[in-house]
């Protein structure tokens, strides 16, 4: 299937939508976490606050649309869907890969998604091996400026893009480049991976060379490298695609030593989210974000009330959790001792 950029971004929508591309044992983790129930809450549900700040944001939930597509036919429509939606909602939207928008003009109104989420925060998205291919301060600020994001994040892939036909893997020196980045955009840089996740050690080395934010991105959803797997001609590379179908660190232990090791850059909890009694756990063990991704992209393909119906939903799960341990507010959720979990 290998082909041009924009054809690659088709052919991802249509395989994660119609294909199985998680692990067969691996899981996120939030099923070994569980809230004490607190019988007797003290609080008002009607007064819960899910409101919080990212990024110098005001937003009023803190969820965001991972990074999905772009570049595509369909992805405008994917997008425009997701973005009317979330700027209903209050939710944050990140971008899909960039590259396809520097790389071709064709679908570029894809990324162009502001006019339809003038006041949430818009994450801008390019591989952070790209770095390595030509790419640089001047084509990221060009990527800003064309989609009027407010942020931008590198994602990091590497196994993806051995599996990929197209795929760029050369991964080295790539920390001073991400540092040298950070020290020229005005705007602020994060790194999130794809969905094998991002240990403590490795935030802790962004972070220090000046990342605002980490994306744990842990394994227990999509896997790239089977998405990779449906698209290879290559047999050698579909069997070790196979081979790699459960790699990668479970969410729930991304976000506990991430956390260990920053304290003061936002931890966006996604790879695997649900629900939002997911959401209500990640940020009880740490996180200040939670991403969807997947879970909402088959409605984003039907229309902006069907994604509105799933945002709803999350929000209320969200409530319902803080509600049943007795926390009125965000910060009494990342502060409760009325959790528990057994990580491995």
């Amino acid at each position: 299937m290998a082909g041009p950029i924009n054809q690659r971004k088709s052919e991802h929508i249509q395989i994660t939508l119609n294909e199985n591309v998680t692990g067969d044992t691996i899981t996120t983790g939030f099923e070994k976490v569980r809230f004490i129930h607190n019988a007797l809450p003290e609080i008002d549900f009607r007064e819960l606050a899910i409101d919080t700040t990212f990024l110098g944001h005001k937003c009023k939930t803190p969820f965001l649309i991972s990074s999905m597509t772009g570049g595509a036919a369909f992805a405008e429509t994917i997008n425009r869907n997701l973005a009317e939606a979330a700027e209903e909602r209050g939710w944050g939207l990140a971008l899909g890969s960039t590259r396809a928008l520097i790389e071709s003009a064709e679908h570029r109104a894809s990324f162009q998604v502001r006019k339809y989420a003038p006041s949430i925060p818009i994450i801008a998205n390019l591989g952070a091996v790209q770095l390595n291919y030509g790419f640089g301060v001047d084509e990221c600020l060009r990527i800003i400026d064309i989609t009027e994001a407010d942020a931008l994040v590198l994602h990091l892939n590497s196994i993806q893009e051995v599996i990929q036909p197209e795929g760029d893997t050369n991964f080295k020196s790539l920390l001073g480049k991400i540092e040298w980045l950070c020290n020229e955009l005005e705007v602020p840089v994060g790194v999130k991976e794809v969905g094998w996740g991002i240990d403590g050690a490795t935030a802790k080395k962004l972070c220090d060379a000046g990342v605002s934010f980490i994306d744990v991105a842990g394994a227990g959803g999509t896997s790239w490298s089977q998405v990779e797997k449906f698209r290879s001609t290559s047999p050698v590379k579909r069997i070790a695609a196979e081979a790699f179908s459960d790699w990668g660190l479970p969410t729930v232990e991304c976000i506990t030593s991430v956390r260990a090791q920053i304290d003061k850059q936002p931890i966006i909890a996604s790879g695997g989210m649900h629900t939002g009694l997911d959401a209500a756990k990640a940020i009880a063990l740490g996180a200040d974000m939670v991403g969807f991704g997947r879970s909402i992209l088959k409605e984003a393909t039907q229309s902006a009330n069907d994604v509105l119906e799933v945002m709803e939903t999350r929000e209320l799960e969200l409530r319902l959790a803080m509600f049943g341990i007795g926390a009125a507010s965000l910060e009494e959720l990342k502060k409760t001792d009325r959790v528990s979990y057994q990580i491995r």
